[in-house]
């Protein structure tokens, strides 16, 4: 796992508490560079889908943990938005919540074949499964770098309507 996903994986575990007091759901953390500034982008969601009421709250309540606890060097930018119709899938209860949608994955540059589309078709240990082109494929949570759903316009209206329930699942012993 490379050290910025660790890090996000860290600020996903810091940024998760605060949201939930707001009742929103922590979706994805991604800390990149955008124009030469580095950006900490939030996806947060809800049942019904989230608005510019939904982001601004959430950034007031993460502003201060962030300032606080200074989990990043130096300056950045905060931005906070709804998954969109790419919704990131970050933790490993993701791909067990998501089973049977669409998704694609694109892993680490150390491993042999780094991207795959296909039907999630949940977990099992520290593994992701993927069905590609009818081949099951077993691929380590550590492994994967990004991974989001490839939606079509109306199955993206129906989960922000009625998401799937969260999926409580262990700590990946990676």
């Amino acid at each position: 796992m490379t050290a910025n996903r660790l890090q996000e994986l860290e600020l996903y575990r810091l940024l998760t508490p605060s949201l939930e007091r707001l009742e929103l759901e922590l979706v994805a953390v991604e800390l990149t560079t955008d124009h030469g500034r580095r950006v900490l982008r939030v996806s947060i969601d809800k049942p019904g889908g989230v608005g510019v009421q939904e982001c601004a709250a959430a950034s007031h309540a993460l502003s201060p943990v962030l300032d606080v606890e200074d989990p990043i060097d130096g300056a950045y930018n905060l931005e906070v938005s709804s998954p969109g119709i790419d919704r990131p899938l970050m933790m490993l209860e993701d791909f067990a919540r998501f089973a049977g949608f669409p998704a694609r994955l694109r892993l680490a540059p150390d491993e042999a074949r780094r991207r795959y589309r296909g039907v999630l078709l949940g977990t099992e240990d520290d593994h992701v499964l993927i069905d590609v082109d009818g081949q099951t494929h077993r691929i380590r949570w550590d492994a994967i770098e990004r991974a989001a759903l490839v939606l079509d316009l109306e199955t993206y209206r129906q989960l922000a309507e009625a998401p799937p329930p969260r999926v409580v699942a262990k700590e990946p012993t990676s």
